[in-house]
């Protein structure tokens, strides 16, 4: 017991205790506006307030899923294609809330270019890709449904694929409209897309959280306190953008450059209605999406089991994830 425990009387001590449950978060990637639920919730005591110490770890080359699936955090930030492929192959992980309520993703190509007009037009391109076998399947199906044959050449250039893109030694690529999108915006780079949806794929919540199946329920309360605090944090961001914006931007102050960048990210986030459908929604996941996305997954052999085969049966994809914990703050 430190000194200050000791001079405190013991019902407080006894509450002191209880703000002690500790919860560490992975990131899927650096800080950016997808995360702004987590900062909003630690700067505005949210997980204080539901007896929390919440650790947002530093992000690293190992994928979130990957570290909660082994331990090592207890919740993560998943992208909705990792989530589903690595529950699959057998890992221990539920999605507990939707950071986002629809897709973020599109396909991009240079705004002036006359010879793209649809998808169709992409036939034959070069696309810069970022190595998964979802890609393949992704751009095929959106060619194909945009009246071409669905063939194009990959070039594997992770996020240098942007750069490609504007400098004209790329055709065409995939962008997170919120982000890579609205930078496009701020560096005066014109654009022309393609969303999913126009095209046969259905919406999803591209970004969740979610934890190992077997560590919630051994911790319900935790789980429903860590989720519904984050929900909040969520909440207040689609209703007080530019304070959630400053909170970001200090509480990663060094890791992103861009304060501009980052407001108008948030702000893409709020008016597109990702954070916040009409009627409010915000943090629950909806199984019509879960189930659309993850039958889209399945058909195209994208879902497969830890020894790299597609799955032969459908699961029942309504198992797959939980707004059980998601308590008051989602707003129900």
């Amino acid at each position: 017991m430190n000194r200050l425990l000791a001079l405190l009387p013991l019902a407080a001590f006894s509450a002191t205790q209880a703000l002690a449950e500790e919860v560490t978060v992975a990131l899927d990637w650096t800080p950016n506006t997808n995360h702004i639920g987590l900062y909003v919730a630690e700067a505005k005591g949210f997980y204080d307030d539901a007896g929390l110490d919440v650790a947002i770890l530093p992000y690293s080359d190992t994928s979130s899923t990957t570290l909660v699936a082994n331990g090592v955090a207890e919740f993560g930030v998943l992208s909705g294609v990792s989530y589903f492929t690595r529950r699959a192959a057998g890992a221990d992980l539920l999605a507990t809330a939707a950071v986002v309520q629809h897709e973020t993703g599109r396909v991009v190509m240079d705004g002036t270019r006359v010879d793209i007009s649809t998808p169709a037009d992409l036939d034959g391109k070069i696309y810069a890709g970022f190595g998964t076998d979802w890609e393949e399947t992704l751009i095929s199906t959106i060619i194909r449904n945009g009246g071409g044959n669905g063939d194009f050449e990959t070039v594997t250039l992770g996020t240098s694929a942007y750069e490609a893109l504007a400098n004209g030694r790329v055709d065409f690529t995939l962008e997170v409209s919120t982000w890579e999108g609205v930078n496009s915006v701020l560096l005066n780079r014109p654009q022309k897309a393609f969303a999913y949806g126009d095209y046969g794929v259905p919406d999803s919540h591209t970004t969740l959280i979610g934890a190992r199946e077997t560590w919630l329920e051994e911790n319900p309360e935790t789980a429903t306190a860590f989720t519904s605090a984050t929900i909040e944090g969520l909440r207040f961001a689609a209703e007080n953008p530019d304070e959630a914006a400053d909170i970001l931007i200090a509480a990663t102050e060094g890791m992103l450059s861009n304060p501009e960048l980052i407001r108008a990210s948030l702000q893409m986030m709020v008016t597109g209605e990702f954070l916040m459908t009409p009627d409010g929604t915000v943090g629950l996941m909806n199984g019509d999406k879960m189930a659309g996305f993850g039958s889209f997954l399945f058909e195209n052999g994208i879902l497969r089991d830890a020894d790299g085969v597609p799955l032969e049966k459908r699961p029942d994809f309504s198992t797959w994830y939980s707004n059980a914990y998601s308590g008051a703050a989602s707003g129900e």
